[in-house]
């Protein structure tokens, strides 16, 4: 091998770490909570919660939320595993809206649609002899559009043990980022309370324009463990009468529908595959939650086999709940390969495409008002 060719080999290698460990000279790191036995990692690689390890009836830990073994992996992902979602979550039709009279355009990144905020990719490979290289690299940390999901956040605090483990995590969205007017500054506070309780605290605040916000993060749970295959056996309660229904893009229409006689209904603890067939593809809707409370009861999930309950209380007016449709083939931790229906989401947020249905409630952020979102989620097991 020549002396060019192990040059070119190094510089892939060293470009290979970069990647991995930062993104436009901002590190990258994985910090843990623990309390016990109940832990949970966290990367600032878009706020995102990498894992949720705790016992299940017979004293096993397991780890019960979707994702990879490397930071790399998620760098390179497109499926938002337990990111942070934001300026905006859900979508956006048209990948446009009309604020204070000016129409501001999104970048499409889901057929003519937003969804989530964006990110671009690109590929180049090189092949010497029977040695060859694929490299990705995604473009939002060179000007293009970045959703909150593929930037890096800055560690404000860190408390791994102790009482009350938490981090703190902020980041500066500027003016015109993904197309959205004002810059915005954002901190989500993940912390561990007992026993076995995970809080999410989302806050954020416009500084010089009016701007939506409505902030949610995606983990992928499944309570049996992250490679123990089909949720559809485990229940799901939803405490929410009514759904926003969504035309063939999944772009809501404005109308707000009840769920009963419909496969939507949850009200009553059901297994998530017991109507999943009258479907189309799978669950991938938001949910109207029923309570006024500012902290109100959002689902509870239950894995018979591993006794392993999941207890959501959120501030936000509506829930999304997903069950991992387009996971297809995903090779995650510890190389097992993920299929739809493996895991299911409970996204909860503000209405979604608030800003193009006057008729919901509004998610727009007026400068030196702070946007806030809670969740709680409350952990135990039932034998």
């Amino acid at each position: 091998m020549s002396s060019k060719v192990i040059s070119l080999l190094i510089c892939f290698f060293i470009l290979h770490l970069l990647a991995a460990g930062r993104v436009s000279g901002c590190d990258i790191g994985i910090y843990e909570l623990k309390k016990g036995d109940f832990s949970v990692k966290i990367t600032n690689y878009g706020a995102r919660i990498i894992s949720v390890f705790l016992p299940d009836k017979n004293g096993k830990i397991n780890d019960v939320v979707l994702g990879y073994d490397t930071i790399k992996e998620y760098v390179n992902e497109t499926r938002y595993f337990g990111a942070l979602l934001g300026r905006v979550v859900n979508r956006i039709g048209g990948a446009q809206f009309t604020l204070n009279g000016t129409v501001y355009k999104l970048v499409p990144n889901e057929g003519n649609n937003t969804i989530h905020g964006i990110t671009f990719t690109y590929a180049f490979s090189y092949s010497f002899s029977q040695i060859s290289f694929s490299y990705l690299v995604k473009l939002q940390n060179t000007g293009g559009p970045k959703g909150f999901s593929f930037v890096v956040w800055k560690v404000s605090e860190y408390v791994k043990d102790g009482p009350c483990p938490h981090l703190t995590l902020t980041y500066h969205s500027a003016d015109g980022e993904e197309g959205f007017p004002g810059d915005v500054v954002v901190s989500v506070t993940f912390a561990l309370k007992d026993p076995y309780k995970l809080s999410v605290e989302f806050k954020a605040k416009a500084l010089n324009k009016a701007t939506p916000i409505n902030l949610s993060h995606h983990p992928y749970w499944n309570l049996g463990g992250h490679n123990s295959g089909s949720v559809l056996s485990q229940v799901v309660q939803i405490y929410a009468s009514h759904i926003t229904p969504v035309d063939e893009q999944l772009i809501p229409t404005g109308e707000i529908a009840p769920v009963k006689n419909t496969p939507y209904d949850f009200l009553k603890p059901r297994k998530v595959g017991s109507r999943i067939d009258k479907i189309k593809i799978g669950y991938d809707r938001n949910y109207v939650l029923d309570s006024n409370k500012k902290m109100k009861p959002v689902a509870v999930v239950y894995d018979k086999k591993s006794g392993r309950v999941m207890d959501i209380h959120a501030t936000a007016p509506c829930v999304h709940f997903y069950t991992a449709n387009w996971i297809v083939n995903v090779k995650g931790k510890g190389g097992y390969v993920y299929q739809p229906r493996s895991a299911l989401s409970l996204e909860t947020q503000g209405y979604p495409d608030a800003v193009n249905h006057p008729n919901f409630p509004s998610t727009i952020a007026n400068p030196g008002k702070t946007y806030s979102h809670s969740v709680l989620y409350a952990f135990s097991i039932k034998k």
